[in-house]
């Protein structure tokens, strides 16, 4: 049963990512959020690919930057942004765990620290350094809490979720198993339904960005032309969202100190209940 089940999920998800590969090219985002939808649906399979549909692609010609503008759509490009880059790190931690054999806390320390290092110094920091007037180091500090708090929700998810599914389905940590794939999958996918919350107050404060639109001057001037004053109010014809600056506005309530606090409580109480489910 388990077995049709993965073959089932492992062909859709191919089929899902072959759509999103293609789609998205027409698609005005960001490279970096392009990138990020085609990981999200290699980790989340059709879902990943119902998201892009829903929250990014373009409905109609010269609407994606009123689309995207929604707080919720906003906010899914903040969270898929952070599994996307954690992800790749994650998964080369739980590969990494199986090969020398490490497991239990030394694992989840592992994949945590390569997940974060990937996610802040590449697809934060890296990928969005323009964001930041073209400094790296800038960027490193800039994104370094929000990749932090929106990090410690995704494994609060992910590692319960994961170690009581290796705990349950046999050869679910080897590397070479379908079935280590399938469990990781749905690991990062409750991870991201755990980090949206804590993006949705990232975006609200302006501490991390959302959803962007980026044209060819071309094509943004035609856009720009055929729209009201009300959508175009606050626009720029490169990336209207990715212009927004990060950290401006009033005071987040609650507070970064607060909401740190929570995050790490989060963390340490889905690990907690990691092991209390492997004993199980």
């Amino acid at each position: 049963m388990l077995d049709g089940v993965m073959l089932l999920w492992f062909v859709l998800t191919a089929a899902a990512l072959l759509f999103v590969a293609v789609d998205i090219r027409t698609t005005p985002e960001s490279a970096v959020l392009k990138w990020g939808f085609v990981l999200l649906t290699a980790y989340t399979g059709v879902i990943g690919a119902f998201l892009y549909v829903l929250g990014c692609r373009e409905p109609l010609p010269g609407l994606h930057e009123r689309y995207v503008a929604a707080r919720w759509r906003q906010t899914l490009g903040s969270t898929l942004h952070c599994v996307a880059g954690d992800g790749v790190g994650i998964l080369a931690g739980a590969v990494l765990s199986s090969v020398f054999g490490l497991a239990g806390l030394v694992e989840v320390v592992v994949e945590y620290i390569l997940g974060f290092a990937f996610g802040w110094t590449i697809f934060q920091a890296l990928f969005m350094r323009d964001m930041a007037g073209g400094s790296y180091l800038r960027a490193l500090r800039s994104t370094f809490v929000a990749e932090l708090l929106s990090m410690n929700l995704l494994m609060a998810g992910m590692v319960p979720t994961v170690m009581a599914l290796k705990s349950r389905i046999p050869f679910a940590a080897d590397p070479a198993s379908p079935r280590f794939w399938f469990v990781m999958s749905m690991g990062l996918l409750v991870g991201f339904i755990f980090a949206y919350p804590m993006n949705w107050w990232l975006v609200a404060y302006h501490l991390k960005h959302g959803m962007m639109t980026v044209r060819p001057a071309a094509a943004a001037a035609g856009a720009h032309a055929g729209m009201d004053a009300a959508a175009h109010a606050g626009m720029e014809a490169a990336a209207p969202h990715a212009s927004m600056s990060m950290g401006s506005g009033d005071p987040p309530w609650p507070s970064i100190p607060v909401m740190t606090l929570l995050s790490f409580l989060a963390l340490v109480v889905g690990v907690a209940i990691a092991f209390l489910l492997r004993a199980t």
